[in-house]
């Protein structure tokens, strides 16, 4: 596969991921922010169980599968990912498509603290001033005027701990597991299963409202979940590092730009500033250090 393949993936990715903040708010016509989550990963498990079915076989033959260990790993990023979707999707609720696409970004600059935090891992010193931009940026796209974050920006920002926990963890335990594919469904599983399991005992459910949110459903379920996944998957194996933050990133922009599209958002001076500002400190804190390695 060549770069520009590689890339065209990953770009197709954050397209999707960016479009997909659209339906998650109107699949809640339907359903509750618990239930939209388990139906979709419960759904996007089933899209890439061919390919983790079939990894999982590789993995058995070579005498590599998993073990206890590695199986409580998964549990725990599955915990990590289901907090941070339904934080995300409870936000979603009381805030808009553009906001939360970008206050979801900030897992990015929390990702190497955290590294910091845990495993003594020395940060690039452009992660504090990255820091210090995201602080700033959601105070703009906040308003501007004040500290007062509205819930629903307090909870996409409380999501932003979960993700770059998960961020942080998920690549080590697929290099334990050497099994990207059956670490993805499984993960999935855990998190529709909890998901649905408490959604049904604390949110009103009916097939109607599965119905009304069906389509929205099967979109992030089938597309977000399970087919852009695995275009991360195999678009990352060939795009160099440099290449793959910044599309990736541009998941912030194709939220915003379907947020203006679909859903009427529009952003003031000090919230545009805030998204540039947000931005720019994502792409710094990513494209610095591959960077400098690279003139090293």
């Amino acid at each position: 596969m060549t770069r520009w393949q590689a890339n065209g993936l990953l770009l197709l990715a954050s397209v999707i991921w960016g479009s997909a903040f659209v339906a998650q708010v109107l699949g809640m016509e339907g359903v509750g922010p618990l239930a939209f989550t388990g139906l979709r990963f419960l759904l996007g498990a089933a899209v890439v169980a061919p390919l983790a079915w079939r990894e999982w076989g590789h993995l058995r033959a070579s005498d590599r599968a998993p073990g206890a260990r590695e199986w409580r790993h998964v549990g725990l990023l599955g915990g990590l990912l289901t907090a941070g979707v339904v934080m995300q999707q409870i936000g979603l609720t009381a805030t808009t498509v553009t906001n939360a696409g970008f206050l979801t970004a900030l897992y990015v600059p929390l990702v190497p603290i955290i590294a910091w935090l845990l495993h003594r891992e020395r940060p690039d010193w452009t992660v504090w001033p990255a820091a210090l931009g995201s602080l700033v940026g959601t105070w703009l796209l906040a308003g501007g005027a004040s500290l007062d974050i509205g819930r629903g920006d307090a909870w996409v920002i409380a999501s932003s701990l979960p993700w770059a926990c998960h961020v942080l963890w998920v690549g080590r335990v697929a290099n334990r597991m050497r099994g990207a594919y059956v670490l993805a469904c499984a993960q999935f599983l855990v998190c529709g299963g909890v998901a649905t399991a408490v959604g049904l005992v604390v949110e009103p459910l009916s097939w109607d409202g599965i119905r009304v949110a069906a389509g929205a459903i099967a979109y992030t379920g089938v597309l977000s979940v399970g087919v852009a996944f695995t275009l991360q998957v195999v678009g990352q194996r060939h795009a160099p590092p440099a290449d793959a933050a910044i599309l990736l990133s541009s998941e912030t922009l194709f939220a915003a730009m379907f947020g203006a599209w679909l859903m009427g958002d529009r952003l003031g001076p000090a919230g545009l500033a805030g998204c540039a500002t947000i931005l720019g400190s994502i792409l710094l804190v990513q494209l610095h250090p591959l960077l400098a390695a690279r003139r090293r």
